[in-house]
């Protein structure tokens, strides 16, 4: 999807930016070919029509996705830390430790992506690397991070990625010692209207590995190490931090009861198990022969549906005669109202809260009764229109629509939302947040009340 060009010369870029068409070599063949064909049975068994504007690309773009996201499989450690190994003299060991010879090194802060092996959706981590440089050798800062780079573009699960960059570090560079801490989120599952406002709600776990001097009994190294990432800002996980293994279920899908159908469940399973064939690796392995159904069950809650939103008759009609004595208005907001949606063009969710402002006046409260319970209401359409495949901007544009419909007078709705496609993508902009705002009616004229209502949402941060 490219940018809309205005006739005054600016530019309006779409929520869900699209470079896909930037590279195009060795696509649609291969098993690049073979996961496009997967991704349309996915999308015909959530009753889509591939051939539609806004999902017709979708395959090449889930392909390139899941092999961007996974070239992990064909990389080596050994490529990247050879030639990058440097003599660096170290103190005495009966002076102390330094440089070369035993001084702490520590790498905080590596933003990265994976996918989770349980359920084949993308989660975010930050890992923590530190070692203990030997034989007046030091290895180049970023290479940690290139290392870690490399086992986090994998099928994974977080105890496994640490154990991984550990094991690869202290082979390939043979150091005193190697430890390695992750903080790891997964998005939760959809269920009854929930979703996710902030990283505080996702499923988390803090996880480590430690190798050589790390794992000697009483050894300060691991204490020191530790102690450097709080200073960073780190706040150990008293819910879920485990060095060895997963306290709970890590994979929120792990513990999911939805079913599906019978008619649908199967192609789609073997599609998504063709996609993990595709990508390098074994469907059979014990940890991902339940991974299809999961990721399955994942998607069909945003299937297609032709049933209407309901709303009980308080749809109104704008030429009732009641709302033409010109009441006294009131401008209402109901905040934060949480949502989560699959991204059309890349079949990856994308969550956050929806805020809407409107007009309501004592009048329509009398007629139609809809004033006591404004929120309930607003969280029907919020979560109608969110639980399907969207994109942000139409999103924001059907819940203004379908609440203008209701109040007749003035809407404005403010949409803001993490997507999970621009981070597990090729542009990996962690930690990004997209805004659309959609105005109608009275708010398009009265500046007055549009500044009020934003003021609110600022202020309920």
């Amino acid at each position: 999807m490219g940018a809309l060009e205005l006739e005054n010369g600016g530019v309006i870029v779409p929520c869900c930016f699209d470079d896909d068409e930037e590279e195009v070599e060795e696509y649609g063949s291969g098993s690049q070919g073979s996961v496009e064909e997967a991704v349309e049975v996915l999308l015909r068994g959530l009753g889509e029509d591939i051939r539609r504007e806004g999902i017709k690309k979708t395959p090449f773009r889930v392909a390139k996705a899941f092999r961007d996201g996974t070239k992990g499989y064909k990389q080596s450690v050994d490529d990247i830390v050879q030639g990058a190994l440097f003599p660096e003299s170290g103190l005495n060991s009966a002076k102390g430790h330094a440089g070369g010879s035993g001084g702490l090194v520590v790498v905080r802060d590596i933003n990265l992506f994976s996918y989770c092996e349980s359920c084949l959706l993308p989660f975010r981590l930050v890992c923590h690397v530190g070692y203990v440089p030997s034989g007046q050798r030091v290895v180049g800062l970023s290479k940690l991070a290139r290392v870690a780079d490399v086992f986090s573009k994998r099928l994974q699960s977080p105890q496994r990625l640490a154990h991984e960059i550990c094991s690869a570090l202290q082979t390939s560079i043979n150091p005193g010692g190697v430890a390695v801490v992750l903080q790891c989120w997964h998005i939760q599952m959809v269920s009854d209207g929930e979703s996710i406002k902030s990283s505080q709600n996702w499923s988390s776990v803090h996880v480590r590995s430690t190798s050589g001097t790390f794992d000697v009994q009483k050894s300060d190294l691991l204490e020191d190490f530790l102690t450097l990432l709080k200073f960073q800002g780190m706040r150990s996980s008293s819910s879920n931090h485990t060095n060895g293994r997963v306290i709970k279920p890590w994979c929120p899908m792990l513990s999911s009861t939805l079913s599906l159908s019978p008619c649908t469940a199967p192609p789609m399973i073997r599609a998504v198990t063709s996609i993990i064939r595709s990508i390098g690796e074994n469907p059979n392995r014990n940890e991902l022969v339940g991974t299809p159904l999961r990721f399955v069950q994942w998607l069909m809650q945003f299937k297609k549906s032709s049933l209407g939103i309901n709303l009980n008759g308080m749809i109104t009609n704008q030429n009732d005669k009641c709302f033409d004595l010109e009441p006294v208005l009131d401008m209402f907001s109901e905040l934060n109202i949480p949502f989560c949606a699959q991204c059309e063009h890349h079949l990856l969710p994308f969550h956050g809260v929806v805020h809407i402002g409107y007009y309501r006046s004592k009048i329509q409260d009398a007629a139609i009764g809809i004033g006591c319970y404004d929120r309930r209401l607003m969280n029907l359409i919020v979560q109608f229109y969110g639980c399907k495949l969207q994109v942000q901007e139409r999103l924001t544009r059907q819940i203004a629509e379908t609440v203008f419909g209701i109040y007749n007078k003035g809407v404005m709705v403010v949409v803001e939302a993490d997507h999970v496609c621009m981070i597990s993508r090729g542009v990996e902009k962690l930690g990004s947040n997209t805004a659309t705002v959609a105005t109608l009616g009275l708010f398009l004229v009265d500046s007055d009340a549009k500044s009020k209502f934003l003021k609110n949402v600022v202020e309920c941060k």
